[in-house]
């Protein structure tokens, strides 16, 4: 009896010490082979976009013998935010993720993010006041540093210089959406192709209500206003160019960002005349044939899109070992010089100020003019909008603009009814 009872508390003790190994694996940093301090960087990029993080880890991992990064690419950001969320149940979390702003927050105010503000207190040369004010302060959470901005990011005009000159079209007509509607009309019938592309989802749709002068919420923040007559006017206007007018049109569906892929690919083929994408595509963009633009606004309003950045975060579940190594890293991606290059080679905006005074940026810019235009367009642009229910008025509004671009349904029914699911989400954390 006595050794049946110890046969099963040695089994007990083997179940307990298995399960907290698995628990507390997660917290304890790994060496590589070489004995260094091995992290993984988690990424929603692809093309030449991807190819960049890895160019960047690989000179990273090259330029000192303390910290290894092996990159981990998604298939868009908003994977990444699904599979950080399992990772994080799972107490398996990568060293550093990149995440958009709206997640970032939510997962900073959960506890799910380490600050990093002993790292950066800690590191003499670590600049904060070269950053961009308006890119770092998206990371600053009631006083804390939950995250590095590593590029900025708009959305802008691209077009097809020679359709445009065929046509005697000036690039002025993307001074405002009446003037490109009339021009993506004429095109539609000289030339049999689109006129323009909006690229799919709520963003271009937004970015459009805010420069006809929508705003998301009251100014007391009790009231969502998004089913407002500036909402409504800005986001009919798409829906009759894609689904009456036909000058108009987008790609939808697919994996990862295989719809971004091809609105460029319509553009680059002369299936369209232009369309509105990141500032980032400029690495896969031939300014040969197109040239860049900012937004327009409407007549009576000025241009009002968003700029923000894309930030990296460090989980509060990896070791302080592997949060040291993750601040070294970010620390490298975010330098003056490797700011400057990616944006040379992507066209994202440079997060820190003195990018501008590197040598091959300014050598860049003088005969490539197009990587200034986000940074124009950047100056004037509307801050990121922190959602107060923790994306669940970013949720209504995808849903309608799925209504509106893709099923054709009226900007006024898609927009009240995302205003009343919002409502139901704002007025619960108001209570």
């Amino acid at each position: 009896m006595k050794k049946k009872t110890s046969i099963i508390m040695l089994t007990i003790l083997a179940m307990l010490f298995s399960l907290l190994a698995g628990c507390s694996s997660s917290n304890t940093s790994s060496k590589s082979t070489d004995g260094k301090v091995e992290i993984e960087f988690w990424y929603g990029l692809g093309g030449k976009l991807g190819e960049g993080v890895e160019n960047a880890i690989k000179e990273f991992n090259e330029s000192q013998d303390e910290v290894k990064v092996i990159g981990v690419a998604q298939g868009a950001y908003d994977e990444t935010v699904q599979k950080f969320q399992a990772a994080v149940a799972a107490k398996k979390v990568p060293g550093a993720v990149l995440l958009q702003n709206d997640p970032m927050n939510a997962f900073a105010k959960k506890g799910t993010l380490a600050p990093m503000d002993s790292f950066i207190e800690n590191d003499e040369d670590f600049n904060t006041e070269d950053f961009v004010e308006a890119f770092y302060g998206q990371g600053t959470i009631d006083g804390k540093q939950y995250a590095l901005p590593l590029y900025g990011t708009t959305q802008v005009m691209y077009y097809r210089k020679d359709i445009f000159e065929k046509h005697g079209i000036s690039p002025d007509v993307l001074n405002t959406w009446e003037s490109l509607a009339e021009a993506a009309k004429q095109i539609k019938e000289k030339e049999g192709i689109f006129g323009w592309e909006p690229m799919y989802g709520a963003d271009n749709l937004i970015d459009a209500a805010l420069s006809n002068g929508g705003q998301y919420l009251s100014e007391d923040g009790k009231e969502v206003m998004i089913d407002s007559p500036e909402w409504i006017e800005a986001w009919e206007f798409f829906r009759k160019a894609i689904h009456e007018d036909e000058t108009m049109s987008i790609h939808h569906g697919g994996q990862g960002w295989e719809y971004w892929y091809k609105t460029i690919d319509d553009v680059m083929q002369g299936k369209a005349a232009g369309y509105t994408g990141s500032s980032g595509d400029q690495g896969d963009l031939d300014f040969n044939l197109v040239s860049a633009h900012p937004q327009p606004g409407w007549d009576g309003h000025d241009a009002a899109p968003h700029a923000g950045a894309m930030v990296a975060a460090i989980p509060a579940m990896a070791s302080e070992e592997q949060q040291k190594a993750a601040f070294k890293w970010l620390k490298f991606f975010t330098s003056a010089e490797k700011t400057a290059e990616w944006s040379i080679n992507t066209g994202y905006i440079p997060v820190r100020k003195s990018a501008k005074d590197v040598s091959a940026y300014k050598e860049f810019a003088e005969t490539n003019p197009q990587i200034t235009v986000p940074l124009q367009q950047a100056e004037i642009a509307t801050p990121p909008f922190v959602d107060p229910t923790g994306g669940k008025i970013y949720d209504a509004l995808d849903k309608a603009a799925d209504k509106v671009e893709i099923e054709g349904k009226s900007a006024e029914e898609a927009l009240k009814e995302a205003k009343k699911e919002a409502q139901r989400e704002l007025d619960k954390i108001l209570k």
